[in-house]
């Protein structure tokens, strides 16, 4: 009797975009993408991401609900210097903790304005953490990123943000990374619709997406297959192709 293999534990994360001008639309998210990009590599997956406004009770309830049921929850934005930077009074208040200057990060602050006018009140927020924090060093703007059990509070400024990621790299506990190939067809998702989902059926470990296009009055879609294990995704690769030119479409590596 064979054995089963032991299915790999999928780590998850949430993230939680903070900001009315997110919600207002005079402000573009660029973060999200970037994010789940680089939990991909970590080996973890986005799982769920909630839009807030800056608002004490919306931020500490999301926190609350997302951090239970993942493994790791993030948020951008909110932890500037000005009085709507309320991220970290929620999030502490989503914890039960008071909220305190954390002795380095002022350090940090003290010497990064020293030479720009010193640290005034508004700056000196940007020290602010709840009780029992770590920080996430910036190499940015000066102002650390904050991590507190499951929780990371992050700039909402894109290449902070990033920076902040890159001190990240390497730190967190995950599986497998998430690979994925692309190809491309001028083919109507309705009458390929069979051939996706025969080759999904056919290789369990494989996870196909399909975004379809409309560009110079002709109708397309890109295929995008994803899974941990690199044998099953060349497989699964091949067997999509295959059934897709057997549909009688032209199939592009790496998409159109």
């Amino acid at each position: 009797m064979t054995q089963e293999k032991p299915q790999e534990k999928i780590w998850t994360a949430a993230l939680i975009v903070i900001g009315d001008e997110i919600l207002s639309g005079r402000t573009q998210d660029k973060n999200i993408g970037q994010i789940a990009s680089w939990l991909n590599v970590q080996g973890i997956r986005l799982a769920e991401v909630r839009v807030v406004a800056d608002d004490m009770d919306q931020i500490a309830e999301a926190v609350n609900i997302l951090r239970a049921r993942n493994d790791y929850l993030f948020t951008t934005g909110g932890i500037g210097p000005t009085h709507d930077d309320i991220t970290v009074d929620a999030v502490a208040r989503a914890l039960g903790v008071e909220v305190t200057i954390h002795p380095t990060a002022r350090a940090i602050l003290e010497q990064y304005y020293e030479s720009r006018g010193g640290l005034n009140e508004g700056r000196l927020r940007m020290a602010r953490v709840p009780e029992g924090a770590e920080l996430i060093e910036n190499r940015m703007s000066g102002a650390p990123g904050i991590r507190i059990d499951n929780l990371f509070l992050m700039a909402g400024v894109p290449h902070i943000t990033a920076g902040m990621l890159d001190a990240l790299t390497g730190t967190l506990e995950g599986g497998a990374p998430l690979l994925s190939v692309t190809l491309g067809a001028w083919a109507p998702e309705s009458e390929i619709a069979d051939v996706l989902r025969q080759a999904e059926k056919a290789h369990e470990s494989c996870v196909i997406g399909s975004y379809p296009f409309f560009r110079n009055g002709t109708v397309g879609a890109n295929f995008v297959i994803r899974s941990t294990d690199p044998h099953e995704l060349e497989v699964c690769r091949v067997a999509l192709k295959a059934g897709l030119e057997a549909a009688g479409y032209e199939v592009t590596e790496g998409g159109i």
